[in-house]
């Protein structure tokens, strides 16, 4: 069902006029456009001029001197130098002129012939071609490196009939590539053309998805680049920071000039940044615009944000009136009214509070600190309960030891000063007890006596 509705609009889509394109696939960097004229009476008066669309953001104008019936979306095959090319006709008719002088091609120059329509032979050999080019490029950019050469080949282009390549490039400073031409012409045995690019056009032929979700500006519908410059942010008051307003080309964002004419416009409704609001307690001064609510936000200094008051347009100008008058509110709030810069600014769908991951993340980090760090408290209190008990173990063995060594110098018979007689290891265990000192002296005055 899906197939016979897809078919179903391709066939409608042929036998739309003006469409530019109603065969194969869209190439890469679109540079669509419609015939405007095509169902207009007398708009699509004899014109000999046609546009062709080749690989990429490359289109040329052509003469149909032989006078084909060509329609948007035939593949022809058109004079090149040498042989031939294939292109498909994305513009037929009196538009073809303005479109010559959009692109600023004079008016006497000559123009190269459309030679017929593509042939099966001819298509065969330009898909061939077409099929060789990645690798091409490839093999170009080794043999840029190995020459030592400060560029970088970014895309490569066969002619339709093989016999010709152009290398796209980009370099910041100038590049001799005379012996890089040498060197590609007896490598792919064909012509080569060399052909500078900026980044923003590199961006546009490489394709890419922007910060936006959706495919790159330049290369799904942009068809010229227009100079971008910081002033363009600054109407918009967007943060001057270089890493979020480059693009993938590390330029500035084309899409920043898309809104500004908007946000000038927008200004001119709003009071100037240079008029001060005169209240009866203080100096109000500009700090910032909020364009689509129409607000502005203003600082009682002039430099820093401090005692933010935030107010819309209408009562802007009623205090300004008021000040031109020589008058001077109390407050820049009418009365009753709060401040806005107080109110809460950020809810989601459902009026709930945002809640953001890291704070969770956070919170787990925390309790597992308290976790360790109790542990460890834990652990510190039981090492101090059982450091009593350890003493003291240590303290009886020491003890132990010191006997033990004691023993060991001691002579049989002998008795440790520590230890009562008999109790010593080595002790003998029949020893009488010693005699007192007073009976000592007895003994000794018989002794005399005798």
């Amino acid at each position: 069902m899906d197939k016979d509705l897809n078919n179903e609009d391709s066939a409608e889509q042929k036998k739309r006029p003006g469409c530019c394109r109603i065969s194969g696939e869209a190439p890469r960097g679109k540079l669509h456009c419609f015939d405007w004229l095509a169902d207009v009476p007398g708009g699509m008066a004899k014109s000999d001029l046609v546009e062709v669309q080749f690989k990429n953001t490359r289109k040329g104008f052509y003469k149909n001197s032989i006078g084909l019936d060509l329609a948007i979306g035939d593949l022809v095959a058109v004079e090149a130098s040498p042989g031939h090319d294939i292109g498909e006709v994305t513009l037929t008719g009196q538009l073809v002129a303005l479109q010559m002088k959009k692109a600023g091609v004079k008016p006497g120059t000559e123009l190269k012939r459309v030679f017929r329509k593509a042939k099966p032979g001819d298509l065969e050999k330009y898909n061939e071609a077409k099929a060789r080019e990645n690798d091409t490029m490839i093999r170009a950019r080794k043999i840029a490196e190995d020459l030592n050469l400060n560029m970088k080949i970014g895309d490569v282009e066969y002619q339709g009939d093989g016999n010709k390549a152009i290398f796209y490039y980009i370099a910041d400073e100038r590049v001799d590539f005379r012996q890089l031409i040498k060197v590609l012409a007896d490598t792919f045995k064909v012509r080569i053309e060399m052909k500078q690019i900026g980044a923003r056009q590199e961006a546009g032929r490489i394709g890419g998805i922007g910060p936006c979700g959706r495919p790159l500006c330049c290369a799904s519908w942009m068809t010229n680049f227009v100079s971008v410059g910081t002033a363009a942010a600054r109407f918009q008051d967007i943060s001057l920071n270089p890493q979020k307003l480059a693009g993938q080309c590390a330029k500035l964002k084309c899409c920043i000039n898309f809104e500004v004419d908007t946000y000038v416009e927008s200004v001119k409704k709003m009071p100037s940044k240079e008029i001060r609001l005169e209240t009866a307690d203080a100096t109000y001064y500009h700090f910032k615009y909020d364009i689509f609510k129409r607000e502005i936000t203003y600082s009682t200094d002039k430099n820093i944000a401090a005692n933010l008051v935030t107010i819309d347009a209408p009562r802007a100008f009623e205090i300004i009136a008021l000040n031109k008058k020589g008058e001077k509110p109390l407050s820049l709030l009418r009365d009753g009214e709060d401040n806005r810069q107080d109110k809460k600014q950020y809810n989601d769908i459902l009026g709930q509070d945002i809640t953001r991951f890291d704070k969770k993340k956070k919170k787990k980090k925390q309790n597992r600190q308290q976790n360790k760090q109790q542990s460890d408290s834990n652990q510190n209190q039981e090492d101090q309960m059982d450091k009593p008990a350890d003493k003291k173990d240590n303290q009886r063995q020491n003890r132990k030891d010191r006997n033990n060594r004691r023993d060991r110098r001691l002579k049989p018979g002998d008795t440790p000063d520590n230890e009562a007689p008999g109790e010593g290891r080595n002790a003998i265990r029949d020893i009488q007890p010693a005699a007192s000192p007073s009976k000592r002296m007895l003994n000794q005055n018989d002794k005399d006596a005798d």
